[in-house]
């Protein structure tokens, strides 16, 4: 076993995987940019490396920087934790080549699935059913034209490399092809260095539903079940569960094998998530492989009671899955909701600053995942994610009850965020219903009116009495006479 990983992280994932790296007795090493000098997960760990400036390109994504800072303290192995270098199958091949584990997948298989268009032939060989498209990326305009007849209208444009919904366009006629391929191309140049295309067959109100899989370097894969990840804003998840309602037991079995099939065609090792999108009569198809740990782990540890940063840890360092398929079972109903300091009612746009005050809920069956802390200034250079919340009961309409109460009890003071968003999306009637497609937002959250709750007035009033107090505190002892209002930065909860 390894006596000292890296993270090479941030935010709330690096703190989770510091968590468990205590647990198992392993020494930990945060890196930091000079934004993050007083970041949560750099006072958490054990030892703490300074990258360099803020820019991620200078920080976070400098593979020699985060090398030389393994090798500098004795790191055995490297956590990407996601986002930045997770699915960057050049630093997992240079982690290889200096004998640091990567505590992910091998390099080949990272660069198999991270090609999107080889992925698809991939699964296709092996079996799994993939959504009627191109199996190679081009930007010739007429290629692109004729494959968009043979599928019929509408189609979807996606950028061959990276995800997080970059480079993604739906097109409904032939007279916006050009003008949206041009458009996504430009996009997945900037985010992921190529501008690759290709199309799609659109699915008109599909799910997403993935599966959490598992293998080990000798050769047994598994999955842990699903998670319904269809409540996205700008193709991007933001309130996930499972199980999923749209699933029978045989359909669940069926996407199960799929998702394994799809491991294996793949030579996979480690952790990674199967994404497909079923429609409404039942179908499914292979959407993508995530070739890391993903946001929404969290919900899958609740439900099996498996903590997966331990396994990928001890995968890594070479050990077999302890349990086979028929040893696993889930267990209740679990539901995470992502807060992010932004605002629903300009467009999601990011909120950074310096956070006031925090009041988190507690109670049974109630977790939380989090990278911040009252002082802490959120970056306006990376993913504004400040925490996930999580909650599990033994019903789903258990989950939901606790997750609205839990949502009510949640005050953050300083930046605005989605959480009385999330609130309403929870206490709505089509969520309630299990309708949970992935245009849910778009179909009954635009435009949002928010919906203030008794108990927010009664947290707030709380917590604002509280911020009130310290920062009275502050001006005395500063001599600074400005008045700080929290209401301020109340945003959406304001009454």
């Amino acid at each position: 076993m390894f006596r000292k990983i890296l993270i090479a992280n941030r935010g709330e994932i690096a703190v989770r995987i510091i968590a468990t790296a205590r647990e198992m007795g392993i020494g930990t090493v945060a890196v930091y940019s000079d934004a993050d000098r007083e970041a949560l997960h750099v006072l958490e760990a054990d030892q703490a490396v300074h990258l360099g400036p803020s820019d991620p390109s200078e920080s976070y994504l400098h593979m020699d920087r985060i090398i030389a800072a393994a090798k500098e303290t004795g790191a055995q192995a490297i956590h990407p934790g996601y986002g930045f270098l997770a699915e960057n199958a050049s630093f997992a091949g240079r982690c290889a080549n200096e004998g640091i584990a990567f505590i992910g997948p091998p390099a080949g298989a990272i660069r198999d699935l991270g090609d999107k268009t080889k992925a698809r032939r991939i699964m296709e060989k092996s079996g799994v059913p993939v959504i009627p498209g191109m199996m190679a990326p081009s930007g010739d305009p007429g290629v692109l034209a004729g494959e968009a007849g043979k599928l019929g209208f509408p189609v979807l444009v996606k950028a061959a490399a990276g995800g997080g919904g970059k480079g993604m366009r739906v097109v409904r006629s032939a007279g916006e092809l050009v003008e949206a391929c041009l458009s996504a191309s430009r996009e997945a140049k900037s985010a992921f260095g190529s501008g690759d295309i290709y199309l799609e067959k659109y699915l008109e109100r599909p799910r997403h539903v993935e599966f959490q899989v598992l293998a080990d370097s000798r050769g047994r894969a598994l999955h842990l079940f699903e998670r319904e990840c269809s409540i996205q804003r700008r193709h991007q998840k933001i309130v996930e569960e499972t199980p999923s309602t749209a699933l029978t037991p045989e359909l669940r079995e069926q996407m199960g094998r799929a998702a394994v099939a799809a491991a294996k065609a793949s030579g996979y090792v480690n952790a990674g998530t199967v994404e497909f999108l079923l429609d409404a009569d039942g179908s499914f198809y292979f959407l993508e492989v995530n070739t890391r740990l993903q946001v929404e782990h969290p919900i899958t540890e609740m439900v099996t009671g498996i903590d997966l940063v331990r396994l990928q840890i001890e995968i890594a360092a070479g050990a077999g899955l302890p349990f086979s398929q028929d040893d696993i079972r889930a267990e209740g109903h679990a539901i995470e909701c992502r807060i992010y300091a932004e605002d629903p009612l300009s467009g999601f746009l990011p909120s950074p600053g310096r956070i006031v005050h925090v009041h988190e809920p507690t109670g049974p069956g109630v977790r939380i995942d989090s990278g911040i802390y009252p002082g802490f200034t959120v970056p306006v250079e990376y993913d504004p994610i400040l925490s996930k919340l999580i909650t599990h009961a033994s019903t789903r309409g258990a989950c939901i009850s606790r997750m609205l109460r839990a949502l009510r009890d949640y005050a953050i003071l300083g930046v605005l965020t989605p959480i009385p968003f999330l609130a309403d999306i929870l206490a709505s009637e089509p969520f309630a219903r299990g309708e949970t497609h992935t245009d849910f937002i778009e179909k009954h959250f635009t435009p949002w009116n928010p919906v203030l709750h008794g108990l927010d007035r009664a947290v707030l009033a709380y917590v604002i009495g509280d911020a009130r107090g310290r920062r009275r505190a502050e001006t005395a002892s500063t001599g600074n006479a400005a008045e700080y209002s929290p209401w301020q930065a109340l945003g959406n909860f304001r009454p």
